[in-house]
């Protein structure tokens, strides 16, 4: 696929990517469907609620999902997340989450590119700085060092969370360490959704010394040589303000956005 309207690559997104389910799941997890939603269980950040769509569900009937998944999640103790889109319907769906008790995290856009010309590119990092795979619980340690460094907030389920996603299925994610030295500068991972012409690109975080430098610029160049060697030809990401204008230079095209709406019993 190479048509770059954004329509049409939304479409594609809702088709192949908001209701995938990985198989296999990571240890722990397991996936629930209840009416038009996928209930995942088991992460350990909380509980993770998605769907393509939502069937036409109004009124009354939308309220009831909504209020199942709250009962549920308040009863085993742990947030839940919904991602709601921007396109998402009905038009109310994000005041009937909040009178449910769901409150909204930093709004994000979905961004959509051509794997292709960012494989055609050698990644270049400033001198000192070198990209590896790592698969080790150590690196994986090192990332939520940086990260919570980044964003001043706890992250350490980020390690855990990956190495099980490499235990389950190494060959469905990638995870790339940006070094100088001994220290994770930047880090990010590309998980391969075999079959849809997909892979999705997370992470990025960046100190904020290392900033503007290109480091998040060739990891993103990086990823893209791997998905496509996986044959992919689309890369999506959740973007961030921040993270939006690089890739939108590199190619990617807006689609939607997203928020994340978390319970927290």
């Amino acid at each position: 696929m190479t048509d770059l309207d954004a329509t049409t690559l939304r479409d594609s997104y809702d088709r192949h990517l908001r209701a995938h389910v990985p198989d296999p799941l990571p240890a722990g997890v397991s996936v629930e469907r209840d009416g038009p939603l996928l209930r995942f269980l088991g992460f350990d950040e909380g509980g993770f609620l998605t769907y393509r769509d939502l069937g036409g569900l109004t009124g009354d009937a939308l309220d009831e999902l909504i209020g199942r998944q709250v009962a549920i999640f308040r009863d085993r103790g742990e947030p839940v997340e919904w991602k709601l889109h921007g396109h998402d319907e009905p038009a109310d769906l994000p005041e009937r989450l909040r009178a449910a008790g769901f409150v909204p995290a930093e709004r994000e856009t979905v961004v959509i590119g051509p794997a292709a010309p960012l494989a055609a590119a050698l990644p270049v990092v400033p001198e000192g700085v070198r990209l590896r795979e790592v698969t080790a619980r150590a690196d994986l340690d090192r990332i939520v060092v940086m990260e919570e460094a980044v964003w001043g907030t706890d992250r350490g389920h980020l390690a855990p969370g990956l190495a099980k996603e490499i235990a389950a299925d190494p060959q469905s994610i990638t995870v790339v360490v940006a070094e100088a030295g001994n220290e994770v500068v930047c880090a990010g991972w590309v998980r391969y959704l075999h079959g849809s012409g997909f892979a999705t690109l997370w992470g990025g975080s960046t100190l904020p010394q290392w900033r503007r430098r290109g480091v998040y610029r060739a990891l993103v160049t990086y990823r893209a040589r791997l998905a496509v060697q996986r044959g992919a030809t689309l890369l999506q990401v959740d973007a961030s303000e921040d993270s939006r204008p690089i890739l939108q230079r590199l190619g990617f095209v807006a689609v939607t956005t997203t928020t994340p709406y978390v319970y927290t019993p």
